[in-house]
Formats: structure tokens, sequence, C-alpha cells
């Protein structure tokens, strides 16, 4: 069945899960904003144990509005980790949709309706910064190059027809997550995203991008660092490389 023809069923109610470590300044306004976006969507704060308080912040909403919710974990396991938890938590929770934003305002909530409304017709919707349309803001030319290189590389090397493969303003269907084998998921960072791309697309799942503008957080410090960036390159590059030997073996 083609994806034209295929009847995708209703959304059911969408979690979004918001990761936090050391997100103390930017938690209230973030899921303020989701909440005033998307009022019929709950939120899930999945927090590695933040020092500055952010999980004691994220509790202070929670117990205000019973449509937020917090996930406690032990410490910093990374962003992976993290929403892997999070996808869990809302699977067993039986949540329809699940959504994946950061918490530092970059992954704007206003924007979040139009994802959902693409989902209807779609297994993941993508938030993309790199189709015509979208756009960063306040970013410097390094982090631009940075991030387009990366999605290039990945969608040449993994044969992935994903523009911005890195993004990680992403709503999934349940029953689509459900697939893609996440117990297997090791990777961690914006590696993640390719991973969860890649095991999409190879799943034979429709993928829809929706341009959107990113912008670079005001507050608090980024999590972006060079084990990141070097995790990312090896894994991808493993990948590709694996793919190209099966194709040769038959496989």
């Amino acid at each position: 069945m083609t994806d034209g023809q295929r009847q995708y069923g209703p959304l059911g109610t969408t979690l979004v899960i918001i990761p936090t470590y050391n997100e103390a300044e930017n938690i209230k306004p973030i899921v303020a904003r989701v909440r005033s976006a998307v009022p019929e969507a709950h939120v899930l704060v999945a927090d590695d144990n933040s020092p500055d308080g952010t999980g004691k912040l994220a509790d202070e909403l929670a117990v205000a509005d019973e449509q937020v919710h917090v996930l406690h974990r032990k410490g910093k396991e990374g962003l992976g980790a993290a929403y892997l938890a999070g996808f869990r938590w809302g699977i067993e929770n039986g949540y329809g949709v699940l959504v994946e934003m950061d918490a530092d305002g970059s992954h704007q909530p206003e924007e979040l309706p139009r994802l959902l409304t693409a989902l209807k017709g779609a297994d993941l919707v993508l938030g993309s910064r790199w189709v015509p349309g979208g756009r960063v803001v306040n970013w410097p030319k390094y982090r631009e190059f940075l991030s387009r290189g990366g999605s290039t590389y990945s969608r040449v090397l993994l044969d992935v027809p994903i523009r911005d493969v890195t993004g990680g303003y992403r709503a999934f269907r349940a029953e689509a997550l459900k697939g893609l084998g996440l117990d297997e998921v090791a990777s961690q960072g914006y590696c993640f995203q390719v991973d969860l791309a890649r095991r999409a697309v190879q799943a034979g799942y429709h993928v829809v991008e929706v341009p959107i503008t990113f912008v670079e957080r005001e507050l608090g410090d980024s999590k972006m660092s060079r084990d990141i960036v070097v995790e990312a390159l090896w894994r991808v590059t493993a990948w590709g490389v694996g793919s190209r030997v099966d194709k040769i073996r038959g496989r």
C-alpha cells in the first residue's frame, strides 16, 4: 500500500517530552508556551537530576497543572537515554503521539500545531531547518555549517531522503515508535536523532518534513560538545559502511 492510499487513524492524545539538565531558567517559560500553543497536549519533563533545581521547578509545575508530568532520572545519561525513557513512559501511559522538544526555546512550541496537522497523514513529522521555508536565527556560521554538513553527510552515507536528519523537533505516532526497535538504540546526542530517522526510513514509514524557524537559546548553556560530534561521525560512518557491505553480500 502506498502512502497516498494508506488510511491513518486518529492521533490520540499528544505527549510533549522535554529532556532537561540544568534548565532552571527555561523550564517554566517553555512549559507555559507548550500549554498555550497546544492546550490539549500533555507535557513530560524528563530531568536528569539537574543540580540547578530544574526537577524541583518541574514538580511545582506538575502540582499546579495535571497535564504536566515529571520523570526524575538518576543522573546525566545523555539526550538519547532521556528520550527513550520518555518514549517508554508515554507508550505505557497510552499516548498516541510523542513529541521531541528541546527545553531551551530553540524549538518554538507555537509551530507544534503544524507538525501535528502533518502527522495526520504520516508516521513521523520532522521540524526541518533545511527545507524551503526553514531557517535558523542567531546561529554563528560555523554552527550552521556543522549542522548542514552533518545532515548532508548522514543523508548521503545512509541513503536517507531527509534534509534535516539531525534535527530534534519531531512528532511520532506511538505505533511507529513501537516499530523502531527502541531497545536496540544505544546512540546518544544528535546521533540519536540520525539513528531514529534511519530506522524510520528502513521500516518503510512515511516521513514528512515541515519547515521551522530554529532560534538559538538565549538562557543557559548549550549541551553541544566535541564528544557528541565525534560519536555522531563514527556511528554514522559505521552504519553507512555496514549497510554497503550488507548489500554487497546480498543481505
